[in-house]
């Protein structure tokens, strides 16, 4: 058989559409204080390394404004991600960094209709907050974290997107009473619709949890893989978490299923994550496919 020279140009060009179209979705969601700026350098290795992969940034809740409530921020994501999600027949892979993890999180819950299949959480306080970093320091400079659930667990406090996933283990009963956002995507208070919830979240395929010892910002470090303190402050690991051993959410079955994984990196300080490059080549890369 001959091949002319059109052939073959033919047939690489053929090969390179295909290559190129094998490649989902992306949709970046950044965090706390976070602009779409913010998540750049995570782009830009995403499209040197799957070069034609259509990647968004969601420019929405920048700046202060993030600290808005974060059912607010949910509502306004499903917006956002819907017409991506329609026009990806295969489906789309999400990286959410710090708080917007729990945003994409509630996402999950809430919308029946997703195709997500991969979502890679990075470095978000899954499991919630307990500790009085910069970032905290900043917006409540006069309390120590003994004393947030004060204001954290009242009505007001729940308009303040870091009171929605306030996890004070000394003050668990408050917790329950007040979190209308974390308790309610734990499915930890009842929630009516806690079975809906969980099957919309069990439509991932692979959950990625991304954390490390040194980020100096989710506090415990091990809330970003689903690990927590108990009331003496001792770690621990998500699978003797309640949540994880009664299922509340999905989190045991789909680790059962094979579609948990989680990767830690020392030496990563938090607002390092999206900008690191060992942090995509060890922990990313191989999920955008």
């Amino acid at each position: 058989m001959c091949w002319s020279k059109a052939s073959f140009i033919f047939i690489f060009f053929v090969g390179v559409i295909l290559s190129v179209s094998a490649y989902k979705p992306v949709i970046l969601i950044h965090g706390l204080f976070g602009h779409k700026t913010s998540m750049t350098d995570l782009q830009g290795y995403i499209a040197k390394s799957h070069p034609g992969t259509n990647i968004t940034i969601i420019d929405d809740f920048n700046g202060v404004r993030s600290v808005e409530a974060l059912w607010k921020q949910t509502d306004s994501l499903i917006a956002k991600v819907t017409p991506i999600m329609e026009a990806a027949d295969d489906g789309v892979i999400i990286i959410c960094y710090s708080q917007g993890g729990l945003v994409c999180r509630a996402m999950l819950s809430t919308m029946s209709s997703h195709n997500v299949e991969t979502f890679i959480s990075l470095s978000a306080p899954q499991m919630g907050q307990y500790g009085d970093t910069t970032y905290f320091q900043y917006l409540f400079p006069n309390l120590l974290k003994e004393e947030m659930y004060r204001f954290l667990y009242t009505a007001l406090g729940q308009h303040v997107s870091i009171g929605n996933y306030w996890n004070d283990p000394h003050h668990h009963d408050r917790y329950l009473d007040y979190s209308n956002f974390l308790a309610v995507i734990n499915n930890q208070t009842g929630n009516p619709k806690s079975e809906e919830y969980r099957k919309n979240f069990l439509r991932i395929k692979n959950l990625v949890l991304i954390g490390g010892p040194d980020d100096g910002v989710i506090t415990p470090w091990q809330s970003s893989q689903f690990g927590f303190i108990d009331t003496s402050e001792n770690v621990v690991p998500m699978l003797k978490q309640e949540v994880y051993m009664n299922d509340w959410f999905g989190l045991k079955t789909l680790n059962k299923q094979g579609g948990i994984t989680t990767c830690t990196c020392d030496g990563v300080y938090h607002r390092s994550w999206h900008s690191n490059s060992t942090v995509y080549f060890k922990c990313i890369e191989q999920w955008l496919v």
